[in-house]
């Protein structure tokens, strides 16, 4: 399965945002073993750095870089896809770019701790906690 993974659900790791580690960790796991397809949004790798090297320190920020590079894949937007994003009804313009790029890299759903930013997107986003509930045992 191919996943969109919000910049929130790596940040709840590299973080250790509590109460939402746990649940977020797993989801990375399945990522990293290989038994999600995991996607992250190029234009949140800047983010991703700036917000950790901001609360911690630039070693643990490029660590986190290291990561989203190496265990997803990391997919930008062409002129269309930002286009899209433009055009769809969702209040914040950034989680748009999320289900543009989704729906360009054709995701079965986005996993987010912000499912109520989704609500008019064009597909699922679902939380953590609830994405992994709905998993068989076996993963």
């Amino acid at each position: 399965m191919t996943v969109v993974v919000d910049i929130n659900v790596l940040l709840d790791v590299f973080q250790n945002r509590q109460p939402h580690y746990d649940a977020s960790a797993r989801v990375l796991s399945l990522v990293c073993d290989g038994r999600l397809k995991g996607i992250f949004p190029a234009h949140g790798i800047t983010t991703l750095f700036y917000l950790i090297a901001k609360h911690g320190t630039r070693s643990d920020a490029m660590s986190a870089v290291e990561y989203a590079l190496s265990f997803f894949e990391v997919r930008c937007l062409d002129k269309n896809g930002w286009k899209l994003a433009r055009s769809l009804p969702m209040a914040d313009f950034e989680d748009a770019v999320v289900a543009s790029l989704a729906l360009g890299a054709g995701a079965s759903l986005i996993i987010t701790r912000n499912v109520p930013d989704f609500a008019n997107a064009p597909m699922q986003a679902v939380s953590p906690a609830n994405f992994l509930s709905g998993l068989p045992a076996s993963c």
